[in-house]
């Protein structure tokens, strides 16, 4: 699933207009009715000539668009590439899910210098929260991840707090209260959720809601009774959106439906769900009401929104499950697990010692600025990398201890 490099969410929207003619119910219709009558490659093959001819009509007169062009045909083919590629790799999904079975909390660590894995901070459980607007999915995926783990096909829906399979302590996926239109009161529920952690059956109320929402929640909340008293971590953040949403905010102009990508800007954007640099993934959900086509417009779309590679950050996975769905999935699981323990923290004695050697470690290194080769430039590296492994995200004052 290689990835490409993504524009910024500030450039000139005209190189959208070629994309956003291909959105035509007449166009569309008409290259899915020739499209039917060939094999899968032959009608991928016609998508691309009816692109490409767009593409010189709209573009040959500026070569800063034409090179941006080429670069979205790029990523569509290699996005068209994957799906194909995804039917041969099916054949290897048990294969797969056993890998993720069999992870334990820091398997996947990136372990910097003589660091082993006891002289890292981690938790008993993974804990990954799904996060997105209304109706974007994350109920129905979090049942279709647990259905790929579990021989029961037909399990019913469970709290908020799922452990990955059932009974394991390993990892567990938090089905989080959906974005509101609010971006102020998103911005306090995930602060909230970063900062102080999730808890199983927690109340979250906000701002925003009025005097009637707020007496039925807790009225819910009294009669369900099952709030946790442990508080786990956020060790990665997985935003799920409605790729359909997405698709009519790309081709209308009305302000309800551009207000869908700007709140998922906005929210995926917030610095607290960030660790460092690493951002969160996306799924797109609904996919299967969509052409292939379309599906590789939204994620081109949101890659460049959001700044991320839409072939290797945002995941398709449709509603349907079958083998393909269910390697997604995997996939999914894979990049989040991977990314949670790769932003584990030292144990904080050991930052405690890195603290101590810090002037050190920098009057060394201006030695060395003056002594070529009187210092090893990786024990400097060494320093900077565990250095910010301990500012673990943009949160402020943020300071944990795990629960066993």
């Amino acid at each position: 699933m290689g990835g490409d490099i993504v524009s910024p969410p500030g450039e000139d929207s005209s190189s959208d207009q070629g994309l956003s003619q291909l959105s035509s119910p007449r166009l569309r219709d008409g290259l899915s009715m020739k499209a039917e009558s060939c094999t899968s490659n032959e009608g991928d093959k016609l998508l691309f000539q009816q692109f490409d001819e767009m593409g010189q009509r709209n573009f040959s007169a500026s070569l800063d668009l034409g090179t941006d062009q080429r670069r979205r045909e790029n990523v569509f083919r290699e996005i068209f590439r994957s799906y194909d590629e995804l039917r041969i790799r099916s054949q290897g999904l048990e294969e797969a899910k056993s890998k993720i079975l069999g992870y334990t909390p820091g398997s996947w660590i990136e372990k910097v210098g003589s660091l082993e894995l006891s002289d890292y901070d981690v938790p008993p459980t993974t804990s990954l929260i799904l996060v997105g607007p209304k109706g974007s999915g994350k109920s129905s995926l979090v049942n279709r991840i647990s259905k790929v783990f579990e021989d029961d096909k037909f399990a019913s829906e469970r709290a908020q707090e799922y452990m990955i399979p059932r009974g394991s302590t390993s990892f567990c996926l938090y089905d989080t209260r959906s974005l509101s239109n609010d971006s102020h009161d998103n911005i306090e529920m995930l602060k909230h959720w970063m900062t102080r952690g999730v808890r199983h059956g927690e109340l979250i109320i906000r701002n925003s809601d009025g005097p009637s929402l707020r007496t039925r929640m807790k009225f819910k909340a009294i009669k369900n009774s099952c709030v946790s008293s442990e508080r786990r971590k956020v060790n990665f953040v997985i935003f799920v959106v409605n790729g359909l949403s997405v698709l009519k905010s790309m081709i209308n102009d009305e302000d309800a439906d551009k207000q869908y990508t700007e709140l998922i800007a906005s929210a995926f954007n917030c610095p607290y769900v960030s660790f460092r640099d690493d951002k969160p993934l996306i799924v797109v959900s609904h996919g299967d009401l969509l052409s292939r086509f379309d599906r590789a417009r939204v994620r081109i779309h949101l890659g460049e929104l959001l700044g991320i590679p839409p072939t290797k950050q945002i995941f398709d996975i449709p509603d349907k499950l079958d083998p393909e769905t269910e390697l997604r999935i995997v996939d999914m699981l894979r990049y989040s697990l991977e990314h949670a323990d790769k932003n584990l923290p030292p144990k904080p004695w050991f930052m405690n010692k890195m603290n101590k050697l810090t002037p050190w470690v920098l009057k060394c290194a201006d030695c060395a600025t003056v002594h070529a080769g009187s210092f090893s430039s990786s024990i400097i590296n060494f320093a900077f990398v565990i250095g910010t492994r301990s500012c673990y995200h943009f949160g402020k004052g943020a300071s944990w201890a795990y629960s066993s």
